[in-house]
Protein backbone atom coordinates (compact mmCIF):
# COMPACT_ATOMS: atom_id res chain seq x y z
CA UNK A 1 0.00 0.00 0.00
CA UNK A 2 1.32 3.42 -0.94
CA UNK A 3 1.58 6.03 1.76
CA UNK A 4 -0.93 8.85 1.79
CA UNK A 5 0.59 12.16 0.78
CA UNK A 6 1.24 14.16 3.95
CA UNK A 7 -0.62 17.08 2.43
CA UNK A 8 -3.94 15.19 2.48
CA UNK A 9 -4.27 15.02 6.30
CA UNK A 10 -3.24 18.70 6.32
CA UNK A 11 -6.11 19.40 3.89
CA UNK A 12 -8.50 17.57 6.23
CA UNK A 13 -7.35 19.67 9.19
CA UNK A 14 -8.48 22.83 7.37
CA UNK A 15 -12.08 21.54 7.17
CA UNK A 16 -14.91 21.97 9.67
CA UNK A 17 -15.46 18.93 11.94
CA UNK A 18 -18.41 17.73 9.82
CA UNK A 19 -16.56 18.10 6.53
CA UNK A 20 -13.44 16.53 8.06
CA UNK A 21 -15.49 13.44 8.97
CA UNK A 22 -16.61 13.15 5.33
CA UNK A 23 -13.04 13.57 4.05
CA UNK A 24 -11.63 11.05 6.55
CA UNK A 25 -14.18 8.41 5.56
CA UNK A 26 -13.64 9.00 1.84
CA UNK A 27 -9.86 8.81 2.24
CA UNK A 28 -10.15 5.55 4.18
CA UNK A 29 -12.40 3.94 1.57
CA UNK A 30 -10.33 5.18 -1.38
CA UNK A 31 -7.00 4.02 0.04
CA UNK A 32 -8.47 0.63 0.97
CA UNK A 33 -9.95 0.16 -2.52
CA UNK A 34 -6.89 1.51 -4.36
CA UNK A 35 -3.82 0.55 -2.34
CA UNK A 36 -1.43 1.04 -5.27
CA UNK A 37 -2.80 4.42 -6.37
CA UNK A 38 -0.72 7.52 -5.77
CA UNK A 39 -2.29 10.39 -3.89
CA UNK A 40 -1.52 14.07 -3.77
CA UNK A 41 -3.08 17.48 -3.49
CA UNK A 42 -3.81 18.43 -7.10
CA UNK A 43 -5.36 21.79 -7.98
CA UNK A 44 -5.95 22.27 -4.24
CA UNK A 45 -7.79 18.98 -3.60
CA UNK A 46 -6.95 15.36 -2.63
CA UNK A 47 -6.76 13.22 -5.78
CA UNK A 48 -5.73 9.60 -6.42
CA UNK A 49 -3.95 8.61 -9.62
CA UNK A 50 -3.36 5.27 -11.33
CA UNK A 51 -0.33 5.37 -13.64
CA UNK A 52 -0.44 9.17 -13.57
CA UNK A 53 -4.10 9.34 -14.56
CA UNK A 54 -6.53 11.08 -12.15
CA UNK A 55 -9.19 8.60 -11.04
CA UNK A 56 -10.97 9.90 -7.93
CA UNK A 57 -10.79 12.89 -5.64
CA UNK A 58 -12.83 15.17 -3.44
CA UNK A 59 -12.96 18.80 -2.52
CA UNK A 60 -14.77 21.33 -0.39
CA UNK A 61 -17.69 23.19 -1.88
CA UNK A 62 -19.68 25.94 -0.21
CA UNK A 63 -22.28 23.48 1.07
CA UNK A 64 -20.34 20.22 1.56
CA UNK A 65 -17.86 17.86 -0.07
CA UNK A 66 -17.93 16.76 -3.72
CA UNK A 67 -16.59 13.29 -4.54
CA UNK A 68 -15.52 13.20 -8.19
CA UNK A 69 -14.78 10.23 -10.43
CA UNK A 70 -13.00 11.37 -13.58
CA UNK A 71 -14.51 8.50 -15.61
CA UNK A 72 -17.71 8.17 -13.58
CA UNK A 73 -20.18 8.78 -16.42
CA UNK A 74 -19.02 5.47 -17.88
CA UNK A 75 -19.84 3.55 -14.69
CA UNK A 76 -23.59 3.47 -15.49
CA UNK A 77 -24.37 3.79 -11.79
CA UNK A 78 -27.26 5.39 -9.93
CA UNK A 79 -26.27 8.03 -7.42
CA UNK A 80 -23.64 9.68 -9.62
CA UNK A 81 -24.41 12.88 -11.54
CA UNK A 82 -22.59 14.03 -14.69
CA UNK A 83 -20.07 16.79 -14.09
CA UNK A 84 -18.45 18.94 -16.75
CA UNK A 85 -18.09 18.34 -20.46
CA UNK A 86 -16.00 15.15 -20.41
CA UNK A 87 -16.64 11.83 -18.60
CA UNK A 88 -16.62 12.90 -14.94
CA UNK A 89 -19.41 12.19 -12.48
CA UNK A 90 -19.93 13.34 -8.91
CA UNK A 91 -21.83 12.88 -5.70
CA UNK A 92 -22.07 15.51 -2.97
CA UNK A 93 -22.16 15.00 0.78
CA UNK A 94 -23.11 17.36 3.58
CA UNK A 95 -22.67 14.73 6.33
CA UNK A 96 -20.62 11.55 6.74
CA UNK A 97 -23.91 9.77 7.53
CA UNK A 98 -24.99 10.30 3.90
CA UNK A 99 -22.12 8.16 2.58
CA UNK A 100 -23.46 4.75 1.61
CA UNK A 101 -20.41 2.50 1.75
CA UNK A 102 -21.74 -0.30 -0.48
CA UNK A 103 -22.26 1.85 -3.59
CA UNK A 104 -19.09 3.83 -2.82
CA UNK A 105 -17.04 0.63 -2.85
CA UNK A 106 -18.68 -0.46 -6.11
CA UNK A 107 -17.88 2.93 -7.69
CA UNK A 108 -14.27 2.64 -6.52
CA UNK A 109 -13.94 -0.86 -8.05
CA UNK A 110 -15.27 0.53 -11.34
CA UNK A 111 -12.92 3.52 -11.10
CA UNK A 112 -9.95 1.13 -11.24
CA UNK A 113 -11.34 -0.72 -14.27
CA UNK A 114 -13.02 2.04 -16.28
CA UNK A 115 -10.66 4.88 -17.09
CA UNK A 116 -10.44 7.59 -19.71
CA UNK A 117 -6.98 8.98 -20.40
CA UNK A 118 -7.08 12.42 -18.79
CA UNK A 119 -3.30 12.33 -18.36
CA UNK A 120 -2.80 12.86 -22.11
CA UNK A 121 -5.84 15.02 -22.91
CA UNK A 122 -3.71 18.08 -23.73
CA UNK A 123 -1.46 16.06 -26.06
CA UNK A 124 -4.58 14.79 -27.81
CA UNK A 125 -5.99 18.32 -28.12
CA UNK A 126 -8.99 17.68 -25.87
CA UNK A 127 -9.84 14.22 -27.16
CA UNK A 128 -10.38 11.54 -24.52
CA UNK A 129 -9.40 7.94 -25.21
CA UNK A 130 -10.53 4.96 -23.15
CA UNK A 131 -7.71 3.16 -21.33
CA UNK A 132 -7.82 -0.62 -21.58
CA UNK A 133 -7.27 -2.03 -18.08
Amino acid sequence: MKAIAATIPAYHRTQSPGDRAICDLLQQEITTAMPKAESSIWHGSPVWFIDGNPVVGYHKLKDGIRLLFWSGQSFDEPGLSPEGTFKAAEVRYTSADEIKVTPLRRWLRKAKKIQWDYKNIVKRKGKLVRIET
